[in-house]
């Protein structure tokens, strides 16, 4: 398949860029940490943004979606990270909508996949219990309660928890995983919001003998593993896209000091010291540009491949992120650390995605061991 965008791709990557550029410049982040926003995110902007049928690319159109796939969402995700967009998109038009897709009933997705598309209610997947992403290590619990599950335990993490209205919990049965929709609502239910260092926002979640019903169980008893897998592998993919974003915009503002910086009575960009730095990490760039469709690609033809080729997409793109930012602030000399400066809000985004749903470390360290190492 080729590693391009196709034309309605392209037009795609197009409005989201203009969409974004008009109504969510990085000012716009800027605003919402300095002004401590209750949510922040702007809520006008998200009923924009579903307006223009974003919030439900993979949603498919018989629930009032747009019925597109993960390349798609991939488009979105790399405009947000060029703009710095703090939105629920990733957690829930992405992650959460995946594992409604993969295991939810009919009713299920009738119910919550109208109303994630149309912007009108906010899912996040709620999974990792510490400091790193340890999907495999799940200690909260799900004990049988009539035809139904108690839940007691905590989620850290949780990708704009604190504006969620349905959390999908990863919980740990006797038998396996099993994952439940729990609305915010529900009695028991404990969130706590989390400023993260880049101005976006997760929340800690504590579940205190809170009762789940069957029809709450998302896919089977002790079943929920696959769908769990597939939820966290379009949230890779689509962090994948974004930390693309933030490191060609990092690039692309560099190149343009590059160009207008005169010192000792020339353009900086005409030392052929800052040219050789320029031109690797625009390789760099250019090859993690196509991992990640690789891997979006994959996904969408449901590949044998996808896992391994999605860890190597958000690998690559986290380190390749980490350069682009490193070579933007010191290409930038002193003014590049400044908080009065943009590019400090570039470093800071990559540095929370890289960690987020596995850092580099951690994925090819899963490549590994799926093959036999």
């Amino acid at each position: 398949m080729s590693l391009i965008l196709t034309e309605e791709q392209g037009m795609l990557r197009e409005s989201a860029r203009d969409f974004l550029t008009a109504e969510s410049p990085v000012t716009a982040l800027r605003a919402l940490r300095d002004s401590a926003d209750r949510d922040g995110f702007s809520r006008p902007l998200w009923q924009r943004f579903a307006e223009q049928g974003f919030c439900g690319v993979l949603v498919p159109e018989a629930l009032d979606g747009l019925g597109l796939g993960h390349v798609e969402a991939g488009v979105v995700m790399e405009q947000i990270g060029h703009h710095l967009v703090a939105s629920p998109f990733l957690a829930s038009s992405i992650v959460a909508a995946t594992a409604l897709k993969a295991a939810g009933s009919e009713a299920q997705q009738q119910a919550w996949l109208p109303r994630l598309a149309r912007g009108e209610a906010i899912a996040t997947l709620a999974v990792d219990e510490g400091g790193k992403h340890r999907p495999a290590v799940i200690a909260l619990r799900a004990t049988p309660d009539g035809d139904g599950l108690v839940l007691n335990g905590a989620k850290t993490f949780v990708l704009d928890g604190h504006v969620a209205d349905l959390f999908i919990v990863a919980a740990r049965t006797s038998q396996g995983i099993t994952l439940c929709l729990v609305e915010r609502s529900e009695p028991g239910v404990e969130v706590e919001r989390t400023i993260m260092v880049d101005a976006h926002n997760a929340a800690r979640v504590t579940f205190r003998e809170v009762r789940v019903g069957a029809g709450a169980m998302l896919g089977p008893l002790h079943g929920g593993t696959a769908a769990l897998t597939a939820a966290l592998d379009a949230g890779r993919a689509g962090a994948a896209a974004e930390l693309l974003g933030v490191a060609d915009e990092a690039f692309a503002r560099t190149i343009g000091y590059l160009k207008e910086r005169r010192q000792f009575g020339r353009l900086i960009g005409e030392f052929q010291a800052l040219q050789h730095r320029a031109a690797i990490l625009y390789t760099e760039l250019e090859i993690t540009r196509a991992a990640v469709l690789k891997a979006e690609q994959a996904l969408d033809a449901d590949s044998a491949s996808a896992a391994d080729l999605v860890a190597v997409a958000k690998a690559r793109a986290g380190r390749t992120a980490t350069l682009a930012v490193q070579e933007a602030v010191q290409m930038h000399g002193g003014i590049g650390m400044t908080d009065e400066f943009e590019i400090g809000f570039f470093m800071k985004r990559a540095r929370v995605l890289q960690e987020l749903f596995g850092d580099a470390n951690w994925h090819l360290d899963q490549v590994a061991r799926r093959r036999g190492y």
